[in-house]
């Protein structure tokens, strides 16, 4: 018996990365889980390793058209599905739009309907452009890109949900996430995935721009943690909240500390900067603290190192 074992909770993207996790982690602690995902970033390979398991349903689906049966019992919500390139939606902000809000306002809406007690949304940093370092939730909030007003909007509609219906939702605010399963094809969100692929294999790691531009990296683990405690925080309701680590890290360091776990003969070389790209970008992590109770725990140094040992392990896979 555990802490979930009386849930019954929706995971959309729940075959992604960060889904994945979340997915496995409310497993091992008792809850029947019910994956909506579209796959179209996220892939069945990710819950491989969960076949057999009790209590898990995958239903491959749109999370805006969540058939009926996705929502059967359905006493919690984690909404994880989304477009998560920054670069993407800005030569798509419509499209982005569509999947990002529309998408979270029908998952809501759907979790109300079918009188889920508590829900987590994803948000992201992404809401607050480039302001002052740390940044705390009430902003300034300056988003550069459809990607970030986009989610800035989803966390307007996780306000009127919580205090306007009885869903019990809150919104995460991930900085830079990170950790096994996160696969190098999304080079904005995933910058340390490509560079332990090119650590790896010899390659040069490629820095779009001068390599000064800061990051807040949180561990995948961290992460999780958090999700799973703020289903479980009432106090939560309706409130953004920022998940980070409160300590940035040039990517240019960043790069260096690659090479230097991974053992490799890499070097570093630059690129043109991305469009859309926030120079700094670090958490201010009060409220989580004194909210949730929560605290990362996973050091970057410790967090690339399990991130390098699983992306060799595919590798030699």
């Amino acid at each position: 018996m555990g802490p979930f074992s009386d849930e019954r909770v929706l995971v959309t993207g729940g075959a992604g990365f960060i889904g994945s996790h979340v997915t496995e982690a409310l497993l091992e602690q008792g809850a029947q889980v019910i994956v909506v995902d579209d796959l179209s970033t996220g892939s069945v390979s990710n819950l491989s390793h969960l076949e057999g398991a009790g209590g898990l349903r995958m239903i491959e689906a749109n999370a805006a058209t969540l058939p009926v049966a996705a929502l059967e019992g359905v006493t919690m919500g984690v909404h994880l599905a989304a477009r998560t390139e920054v670069a993407a939606s800005i030569e798509d902000p419509a499209g982005t739009v569509e999947a990002n809000v529309l998408g979270s306002v029908h998952v809501l809406e759907a979790l109300n309907k079918a009188g889920a007690r508590s829900a987590v949304v994803a948000s992201s940093a992404a809401v607050y452009g480039e302001v002052p370092i740390p940044v705390a939730e009430d902003g300034p909030h300056r988003p550069m890109s459809p990607y970030g007003a986009g989610k800035l909007a989803v966390d307007h509609f996780v306000h009127y949900y919580a205090h306007h219906t009885d869903l019990a939702v809150c919104a995460l605010r991930f900085f830079n996430v990170y950790g096994p399963r996160q696969h190098p094809r999304s080079p904005y969100a995933g910058v340390i995935s490509v560079f332990a692929k090119a650590a790896l294999l010899g390659e040069d790691l490629t820095i779009n721009g001068d390599g000064g531009q800061t990051r807040d990296f949180v561990n995948i683990a961290d992460i999780v943690k958090a999700i799973l405690i703020a289903l479980r925080t009432p106090e939560a309701r309706g409130e953004p909240i920022n998940i980070g680590t409160g300590h940035g890290i040039s990517i240019e360091d960043l790069a260096r500390e690659m090479i230097s776990v991974a053992g490799s003969p890499s070097r570093v070389r630059h690129g043109p900067d991305r469009p859309g790209d926030i120079r700094h970008s670090v958490a201010k992590v009060d409220k989580a603290e004194s909210l949730l109770g929560f605290t990362p725990s996973v050091p970057l140094r410790e967090g690339l190192v399990t991130t390098v040992e699983w992306m060799r392990s595919q590798q030699q896979g």
